[in-house]
């Protein structure tokens, strides 16, 4: 049996372990491609959030007590679930998100490793040994944080909700997780789903999908103690800003501009490979999307030709029923969002070579040539399938061009000589650097997060990171007989 068939998700938030209507009522789930409704999903309220925090306190202290096997196992179960029900999850995050049947795949993957990866943490040393100069025994201990609140995006929802959601459980976390309203079922249902399967106790996970409304209410609510927020920069300065008013931590991804430094000793076609991956996946609908191609003068003008052609011929479509390399943009504000950007950089001179142009919801893989620096595709970051591409004269002039952005999230570098390419990237602040790679990768095992607007660093992804994300550092001594003082 499916996950979904074995409850009445319908219309239903995930609220102190049972399926129940949402404060706010329901709203349609749609299909990009088709605008058809697959379902309804349960629309949450800041009450919704007071009462799941509530009584998230009280499960998530049960949880903390039980041995680290136990929790262990949850982990590793939802691990295996992700797997095992992998037709169903796929099929969703085809059909709600736009995600072409690869990259679905990959979300699975990437889910079944993060638990995997948390699974371990429940086992991990949980504090150390402090030299002390008084006769005590001195420790500094890491203890839970207590209740998370996690708030996820639409673009990969399964990714970008697990691997904060995972961790933080391991650790003997309560987690309230507010996935985008746009694909819910993708990024919180079937979750939620998950985690019930895998004998995760009552009131530990919380799945409530709502408007910002419900995104302030868990930032302020006085029971949620950390935040997890993916999302662009400018919400995730809101939710910072309201976060440090409260006293809270808020780990906050966001959004990038990431630069493809195309060297002049690069092989062009392998370069243009890269450069299409890294713009054209998933729509470019990623943090990571390659967004600014910085092209060595000798090879430019190759490479762009050899972009645009390939550009041209990339199938764009309904990834439920064709073989499509490109599936549709999640709704007409986003794809009036990209062709704003698009047509606003011609009108300051860049050269539409390939794309530019949309039937509903299906934007067509577009590159930009001779990008000026001032136009909003070089400048901005565009989520969506556009390759800006600029030439540079000199590696000095790519650094300082590929460093100018606010942004700061991923960074790729095509070169022959690869120590030559690592001394470049060390002249760049980024969070993540690929030497002969595209921008756009993920491993559940390492360190993930950007610098500047794209976020505060890595505190997603490695053992290090997530124990520093979500749990808090207690500091205990122990006397063998009670101190003494002078009164």
């Amino acid at each position: 049996m499916g996950l979904l068939d074995s409850v009445d998700w319908q219309g239903k938030i995930f609220k102190n372990g049972d399926w129940v209507r949402g404060d706010g009522g329901d709203y349609p789930v749609v299909e990009p491609a088709t605008g058809a409704e697959l379902g309804r999903m349960g629309r949450a309220t800041p009450a919704d959030v007071a009462d799941a925090a509530a009584h998230a306190v009280r499960a998530q202290k049960e949880w903390a007590a039980l041995p680290h096997p136990a929790r262990a196992a949850v982990l590793r179960r939802a691990g295996d679930l992700w797997q095992q029900h992998a037709a169903e999850i796929s099929d969703w995050n085809v059909r709600e998100v736009g995600a072409v049947p690869g990259m679905a795949g990959f979300a699975l993957h990437v889910a079944a490793e993060e638990c995997y990866e948390a699974a371990a943490l429940p086992s991990r040393a949980i504090g150390e040994l402090l030299p002390s100069e008084h006769e005590r025994l001195s420790i500094a201990r890491r203890m839970p944080a207590g209740v998370v609140g996690v708030i996820s995006p639409f673009n990969v929802p399964i990714i970008l909700g697990i691997r904060s959601v995972a961790p933080a459980l391991a650790l003997g976390n309560a987690v309230i997780l507010k996935p985008d309203p746009r694909t819910a079922v993708t990024g919180g249902t079937l979750m939620a789903r998950i985690f019930e399967e895998a004998g995760l106790p009552a009131g530990v996970l919380h799945m409530l999908p709502g408007g910002p409304d419900v995104g302030e209410a868990l930032v302020t609510d006085p029971n949620v103690r950390v935040l997890s927020f993916t999302g662009s920069t400018p919400v995730g300065r809101r939710i910072g800003e309201l976060a440090g008013r409260h006293l809270k931590r808020a780990h906050l991804e966001l959004g990038g501009n990431s630069a493809l430094l195309v060297l002049d000793d690069a092989d062009v076609d392998a370069a243009v490979n890269l450069a299409a991956w890294g713009s054209f996946f998933h729509q470019g609908q990623i943090c990571m999307t390659t967004g600014r191609h910085l092209v060595a003068a000798r090879i430019y003008d190759e490479f762009v030709e050899r972009l645009a052609e390939k550009a041209g011929h990339l199938p764009v479509g309904n990834p439920a029923t064709d073989e499509v390399a490109l599936g549709p943009i999640i709704d007409a504000g986003q794809r009036d969002k990209i062709h704003g950007l698009v047509t606003a950089s011609a009108d300051q001179g860049a050269k539409i070579v390939a794309g530019g142009t949309y039937e509903q919801l299906f934007y067509r893989p577009t590159v930009l040539a001779d990008v000026p620096l001032t136009a909003p595709a070089f400048a901005e970051e565009i989520f969506g399938p556009v390759a800006p591409i600029t030439r540079v004269h000199s590696v000095d002039e790519a650094v300082e061009l590929a460093g100018a952005s606010e942004y700061g999230l991923s960074l790729g570098i095509v070169t022959q000589d690869v120590m030559h390419g690592l001394a470049v990237a060390e002249r760049i602040p980024t969070g993540i650097v690929h030497i002969n790679d595209q921008t756009v990768n993920d491993e559940a095992n390492a360190p993930f997060g950007g610098v500047g607007a794209s976020g505060t660093g890595a505190r997603f992804g490695g053992a290090a990171a997530n124990i520093e994300a979500f749990t808090e550092t207690r500091w205990i001594t122990m006397r063998a007989k009670p101190a003494t003082y002078p009164f």
